[in-house]
């Protein structure tokens, strides 16, 4: 199992912090060999589901999630939405908040928790600095594309 942990202060409002991070077919855009799609009617909502399939042809899985959480942000108020995952390949879940930062900005905590089958448990720290640069490299792009 994995485990980490991002966070981000960015100079954005609440509320456009957390819709770069929940448009969730967005993230197709910035992971590379990924592809989302949503399979539950939007707007999102606790429920919600949706699919990233990662890979190239026959070295391809699909990463399936269910919205468990969702409290988007308010007038100042912070935001959370959990994920829980739910495929054959990796399970775990994964929280993400926005809440606000110094100066008006947003803070953003970005917390995971991966396992990945297949891969034994002595590679757990190998998977998390994986993780960790392929998310924190996700969440940065994210943040910067409006």
């Amino acid at each position: 199992m994995a485990n980490f942990l991002l966070e981000r202060t960015v100079p954005l409002p609440l509320a456009e912090a957390w819709r770069r991070l929940t448009e969730w077919p967005r993230h197709a855009e910035v992971v590379p060999l990924t592809r989302v799609h949503v399979t539950t009617p939007g707007p999102t909502h606790e429920g919600t589901r949706f699919t990233a399939r990662s890979g190239l042809g026959p070295l391809s899985f699909d990463d399936p999630m269910e919205v468990t959480v969702w409290q988007p942000p308010g007038d100042g108020t912070p935001g959370r939405c959990r994920l829980e995952k739910r495929g054959r390949v990796i399970t775990g879940w994964a929280e993400i908040e926005v809440r606000p930062g110094p100066g008006g900005r947003a803070r953003v905590v970005w917390r995971e928790e991966l396992r990945v089958r297949f891969v034994p448990a002595p590679l757990d720290a190998v998977v998390e600095r994986m993780a960790r640069y392929v998310f924190g490299r996700a969440a940065n792009r994210l943040l910067r594309r409006a």
